[in-house]
């Protein structure tokens, strides 16, 4: 099966978590987009969605979807997204798109986050793939610098802003070992936003795209 195909699967049995008459919250990057095709057939069930990035307010939007302000929102009883790297324990690695900041806040504020990957994403242990960090742009040099010294090699993803208007530093060579308090080390990092680590508030529900079918983890 093709890693497409596994992501459509996924993206499909995730539409049994999502609630009548309730809001979604939805992810970014190709997975997050297969399901906001599948959300597309079962529109007039929910009240609306919020976007964790402008791209995904559009796709939704594309599709006649109503997206609502974060602010305006009391209750989420679920938040929908994909992942770079995951584990078994559903400790994540997501931001290589760059929202991981808007998707740890919407994540924060649903009942349940669940997240959809194809199984190339699983992983015995985080850090293979870069780690994105969210910088003030002011403070680019400086965390560069501390990240170095705790092992890491940031990288500067040039010519791309946020949607919040900050830079991404991508870290290589970790081997995490501990996710939640490196999570918290690095948020401790003056000029740093967040980071990608999505571990301190991991995934309730990990939906696994295999040839096989989907496993729920």
């Amino acid at each position: 099966m093709s890693p497409d195909k596994k992501k459509k699967a996924v993206a499909e049995a995730c539409l049994e978590y999502v609630s009548q008459g309730g809001i979604v919250g939805v992810g970014t990057g190709s997975t997050a987009n297969f399901f906001i095709d599948a959300l597309a057939r079962i529109k007039g069930r929910i009240e609306g969605t919020v976007a964790s990035s402008e791209a995904t307010a559009k796709r939704l939007e594309s599709h006649g979807i109503h997206v609502l302000d974060l602010n305006a929102v009391d209750a989420m009883p679920v938040y929908v997204d994909g992942a770079d790297e995951a584990t078994r324990q559903r400790y994540l690695i997501k931001g290589g798109g760059g929202a991981l900041t808007r998707e740890k806040i919407v994540a924060a504020v649903a009942d349940k986050f669940v997240c959809i990957i194809d199984d190339s994403k699983m992983v015995d242990r985080l850090g293979a793939y870069p780690l994105p960090v969210e910088v003030i742009p002011l403070a680019r040099s400086y965390v560069a610098r501390r990240i170095r010294s705790l092992g890491g090699n940031p990288e500067w993803r040039k010519d791309f802003v946020t949607d919040n208007g900050n830079i991404i530093l991508d870290v290589k060579h970790l081997d995490i070992i501990n996710p939640p308090e490196f999570e918290s080390e690095l948020n401790q990092i003056t000029g740093v936003v967040t980071n990608g680590l999505f571990s301190r508030r991991p995934a309730d529900v990990l939906l696994v795209g295999s040839d096989g079918g989907v496993d729920r983890l």
